[in-house]
């Protein structure tokens, strides 16, 4: 058997220390995160390595792991962890979250120098300047919470745009589908009303020719003769004599 390593001695010990309170609030805090954002599943800062993601999963994840921990969501948090560390080590998803946290950077701080310009200090001013105010108050616990706040606003009007625009793309795949349907539901009765066409031609040629033969159909399927013109060089009937004064 391997020797354990300094990490998994840590880590040991760290299982030891934590009672079943702790797993609890631990799968509590899990399941009220905000729900988007992968880093606050495994309560990291945005800045954080690929590493720290896969220690704090690792970590996290024995904590809440259904088989040690009692309670009754464990399952649910352990699988919220699995999918916010699948989420940061995606090169593109990991890319697009912190777009939108650098987006929310920007804001507060074009908010925050909009705030600074209405102090006229010329120490505060100096120290904007030299960006040693602004350094040290983005890493102040007031600047990481609204941050996290702003992020959570962002990445839900972005989740609500793409759910709108596949909503939208879903009732347009949903017309097409419909004039597809339609078009071929025409094509098909087209192709039937032509194919009992010819079915019925036989009989249509047979209709023709016995009218040919009989004559036009009277009323109630009665067959009449053809008027004969008075003048008939073929003397095809008898036409009785006529008298003449």
């Amino acid at each position: 058997m391997a020797a354990e390593t300094e990490e998994d001695l840590l880590l040991r010990s760290f299982m030891a220390e934590v009672s079943g309170v702790e797993r609890d609030n631990e799968v509590a805090r899990i399941l009220s995160c905000f729900k988007l954002n992968p880093f606050e599943h495994l309560n990291l800062s945005f800045d954080s390595s690929i590493d720290d993601v896969k220690k704090q999963y690792r970590k996290l994840s024995l904590l809440v792991h259904p088989d040690k921990c009692k309670h009754p969501q464990a399952k649910e948090a352990f699988a919220a962890l699995a999918k916010a560390q699948q989420l940061l080590l995606d090169v593109q998803e990991r890319e697009y979250i912190l777009s939108q946290v650098n987006a929310a950077k920007e804001e507060l701080r074009l908010k925050r120098k909009k705030e600074l310009k209405k102090d006229n200090a010329s120490k505060l001013k100096a120290m904007v300047d030299e960006g040693k105010f602004e350094q040290q108050y983005e890493r102040s616990e007031e600047f990481k919470q609204q941050l996290k706040i702003r992020v959570r606003e962002i990445l839900t009007e972005q989740e609500w745009r793409r759910r709108k625009m596949q909503m939208r793309i879903s009732e347009e795949e949903g017309r097409l589908k419909k004039e597809e349907e339609e078009t071929k539901e025409m094509w098909k009765r087209k192709r039937e009303h032509e194919e009992q066409w010819e079915e019925t031609r036989d009989q249509r040629v047979s209709s023709w020719r016995d009218f040919m033969k009989t004559g036009k159909k009277g009323k109630k399927g009665e067959i009449r003769p053809p008027k004969l013109k008075t003048e008939d060089p073929n003397k095809s009937y008898v036409q009785r004599p006529v008298k003449r004064g």
